[in-house]
Order: structure tokens, then C-alpha cells, then sequence
């Protein structure tokens, strides 16, 4: 005869592993696209670096860039003056200081909160991504912009972006684990809206302050993109097969 209190913590554990693909690894059914939309985020990136590494994007790239300068004086964005501080302002949003303290505090909160599980798989989704994408940059090397002065300090190399890599990578974990809590539609909407918003809105800032070419930041929402659903996949397969068992 099965020992009762073994089999309800048996249940239990696996009520909890359940509980955690609904509320942040997605539920079963939605396993097959989002492995279909990585791999084709994936295959994208690939396609964007070869044309990047060939030299095939840049006149497009000095189009868009230039599009958002004065045709008088191409160290003047267009815009009020005020507007130039804006978004630097929401270019920090992107950066390392401001999304690792983010993430830390999530953490800390979840632990805190008793939610070990999500808060370790929050802090390595967002580490292996910061990874990653110092790695990319490392493979490409490309050149930052010299079309027009920048707005903002620079130190690493210039494709993929990091901070539009980065930034959808926790914005994204952080946007999608709150809208799977929720029961509510239009809380969903919202949360996920806004996240994809802010991550726009930083990468857009890069080309703006002339820090980044265009290209640069479309790879970084790709790879980012590419990234949490290759990493929320595997997780959803490793729960799955622990569940099962």
C-alpha cells in the first residue's frame, strides 16, 4: 500500500510544476509556436548579420539614420531640444545599471516571497542573455555609427545592440510572467503591450543618439526575441519532463 502522506507531497510537487507552465512557461499548447517563432527569430538574425557583415544594409541604414537629422546640420536631431534629453532618458532604461538592478530586485522579491523557482529562472534567462549578447558583439565586431556624432557614451562594439538585446530579453521575461499570473484578458494585453512598447522605444533611442545603426538594433530584438523563447522552451521541456515523472 502507498505510504499517503508521500503520495499528496508527490501531487503537490507536481500541482506546483503545472502551476509554473501555466502562470510562466506557457501552457502546453502554446509549446509549438513558441519554438516555430524562435527558430524563425533565429533564422532571421542570420539572415540580418550576413547582409550586415557584407556591407548590404548601409545605405539603408544611413537613410534611416539621417531621416532623424536636421538637413542643415547633421549633428542636430530633429526634434525640440528637450526631446534629445528624452530619450536619453529612455536609452538608460536599456542599460546595464538600470536592467541589473531591475532583475536583482524582481529576485530579491521572489525569493523573499518564496518563489525560488521563478526567481532563479528570471535571473539566469536575463544573465545567459546579457551573455549572449556580449558574445555576439565580440563575433561581429562591427563599427559604431560615424555618420553623425553620438549622443551617448559608448564602450563595446556596434551589432548586434545590446541594449535592444538586452532589453527584450528582460522586459519580455519580466511583461510575459506577469501577464500568465493574470486571469484577466485585458491585463494581459496591457502588460505584454507595454513591454513590447518600452522595448521599441529603447531601441529606437539607440538610432536616434546615433549610437547605433538601424540594423544593429532590429538584430538585437531578434536575437533578444530568439533568446526568451529558446530559453522559456527548454524550460517548459525540462518541466514538463520532470511532471511527468
Amino acid at each position: 500500500m502507498s505510504n499517503p502522506p508521500r503520495d499528496a507531497s508527490a501531487l503537490s510537487t507536481a500541482a506546483a510544476r503545472v502551476a509554473w507552465l501555466r502562470t510562466f512557461g506557457g501552457l502546453e499548447s502554446a509549446g509549438p509556436v513558441l519554438f516555430a517563432a524562435s527558430a524563425l527569430a533565429c533564422l532571421c538574425f542570420i539572415g540580418l548579420a550576413a547582409l550586415v557583415m557584407d556591407g548590404d544594409t548601409r545605405a539603408v541604414d544611413e537613410r534611416l539614420m539621417m531621416a532623424l537629422r536636421s538637413p542643415l546640420d547633421a549633428a542636430d536631431p530633429i526634434g525640440p531640444k528637450w526631446f534629445a534629453g528624452y530619450m536619453r532618458d529612455i536609452t538608460a532604461l536599456g542599460g546595464f545599471a538600470v536592467l541589473s538592478l531591475l532583475v536583482l530586485s524582481v529576485t530579491g522579491f521572489l525569493l523573499a516571497t518564496n518563489h525560488r523557482r521563478t526567481a532563479l529562472r528570471i535571473f539566469a534567462i536575463a544573465l545567459s542573455g546579457w551573455l549572449a549578447s556580449h558574445a555576439a558583439k565580440l563575433v561581429f565586431m562591427r563599427p559604431r555609427p560615424d555618420l553623425v556624432p553620438h549622443g551617448a557614451e559608448v564602450y563595446a562594439s556596434s551589432f548586434p545592440s545590446g541594449h535592444a538585446m538586452t532589453s527584450a530579453v528582460v522586459y519580455l521575461t519580466l511583461g510575459a510572467a506577469l501577464a500568465r499570473a493574470s486571469d484577466d484578458r485585458l491585463v494581459k494585453i496591457y502588460v505584454l503591450t507595454l513591454a513590447t512598447a518600452l522595448v521599441f522605444l529603447i531601441g529606437a533611442s539607440r538610432v536616434y543618439l546615433g549610437v547605433h545603426w538601424p540594423s544593429d538594433v532590429l538584430g538585437g530584438w531578434m536575437l533578444g526575441a530568439a533568446w526568451v523563447g529558446i530559453c522559456w522552451s527548454a524550460l517548459r521541456a525540462l518541466d514538463s519532463r520532470a511532471a511527468a515523472h
